[in-house]
């Protein structure tokens, strides 16, 4: 599809509503999980333990699921990701075993891995590079519009089924969003590559590339902007905790601490689409910079507060600051992947987001045991502000609309 005819409206359901529906099903059981491992047996820290397998998973299966896209293309990875999915929920749900809910969780993780990745070079592919920020940043919209919705869609089928009734709406979502990647419009045309199966063909682009070769020949963006990324995450997935826990910590009663959890939510959700519209205009360092600088000033400011007003002020620009920097990191992504080569970039690339995950939380449980909860959300403000001066760095700055990033620009 030419440049000038591109019209988003034109790929929306098939490009969002597998991605809405996902989030929908992770969303409807990610308050459950603890639950359902205590009701089955477990420990308080080994439910503890279970709640992080889905990220363990994603983790493992981060460069794996490069070989599932370059091999069967984005679509039917798509739809192999949401039946994984839809099987690990209904195991969830009707073999009430610990050491099958623990795998079944992990196994979560790993079609999220395999759907995140396969969604992402999809819409680099499918949308013209002034438009692409725009596409990613609704993209991670929808994903947490669908994550929001979620318990409240699974709430009814808990009152009526108890806890399983979560993954039961889980599985339904799942299969939905399998079915709607069916519809997903194939990439005939693509960069390097030829066929109606828009597959590679040897014999134009030579050796195809591998996870070794794309990690040698990027090695620079990796470690400078893909750096940036892993603070990116591990900031984003220290916030979800702190809010909470400093709520507590203040005497708040739960009630009013997920209110005001809730608010930051919103506000992070409600602001997708102009955070991509600023990328595509002024260039990606106009929003990834005041990203990380709002979430380190709205984490600095959280130990402060001392009453509900306080933490509500300080939650929403956390929130605002997470919100205008939806699809930063697969903008990013998408900007210097290579084609040939973009599954595996790709892969690499989520691998650096989720060990910035599952480390921002290690760092604040680490200060927090040694030191202090307030000097653990410091520490968390710190890698905000670190991130910040990262990404000035290395980001290139404003771009003509239409114009690439390329791995030459990184400085």
């Amino acid at each position: 599809m030419p440049a000038d005819d591109f019209s988003l409206r034109k790929i929306a359901i098939p490009a969002y509503g597998p991605t809405l529906l996902y989030g929908l099903a992770t969303g409807a059981i990610l308050p459950v999980i603890a639950l359902s491992a205590r009701g089955l047996g477990a420990t308080v820290a080994l439910a503890a333990l279970v709640i992080t397998l889905t990220g363990v998973g994603s983790l493992l299966t981060n460069v794996p699921a490069t070989i599932v896209t370059t091999r069967f293309g984005e679509k039917w990875a798509l739809v192999a990701a949401s039946a994984w999915c839809a099987l690990a929920m209904v195991l969830a749900a009707a073999v009430p075993v610990l050491a099958v809910f623990a795998l079944a969780v992990f196994m979560v993780g790993m079609a999220g891995s395999v759907f995140g990745l396969a969604r992402q070079s999809y819409l680099t592919e499918a949308v013209p590079v002034h438009f692409r920020a725009r596409a990613l940043s609704t993209l991670g919209g929808v994903n947490r519009i669908g994550v929001f919705i979620g318990p409240f869609a699974a709430a009814g089928a808990i009152h009526f089924f108890g806890t399983t009734g979560a993954y039961w709406v889980g599985a339904a979502a799942a299969v939905g969003a399998g079915i709607i990647s069916l519809q997903v419009p194939d990439l005939a045309v693509r960069s390097g590559r030829s066929g109606s199966s828009g597959r590679e063909s040897k014999a134009d682009v030579g050796p195809a590339p591998t996870v070794r070769s794309i990690l040698r020949s990027h090695a620079r963006i990796f470690r400078t902007i893909g750096i940036g990324v892993l603070l990116i995450a591990a900031v984003r997935a220290t916030r979800q905790a702190v809010i909470p826990l400093w709520g507590q910590h203040i005497g708040l009663d739960p009630t009013a601490t997920a209110l005001i959890y809730g608010l930051s939510g919103a506000i992070d959700m409600l602001i997708f689409y102009p955070a991509g519209k600023a990328m595509d205009t002024w260039g990606r360092r106009s929003v990834a910079v005041p990203c990380m600088l709002i979430m380190g000033l709205g984490l600095g400011l959280l130990p402060l507060a001392s009453e509900a007003t306080g933490l509500l002020l300080a939650a929403l620009l956390i929130g605002f600051g997470n919100g205008i920097g939806s699809g930063i990191v697969m903008t990013l992504g998408a900007d210097f992947s290579p084609s040939p080569g973009r599954p595996q970039f790709l892969g690499i690339w989520r691998l650096l987001a989720d060990v910035g995950t599952m480390g921002g939380p290690g760092i604040l449980s680490g200060v927090t045991a040694l030191v202090s909860l307030s000097a653990g959300i410091g520490a968390t403000a710190v890698l905000g502000l670190l991130g910040a001066v990262v990404l000035w760095i290395w980001v290139p700055g404003r771009k003509a609309a239409g114009s690439p990033v390329t791995a030459g620009e990184a400085r």
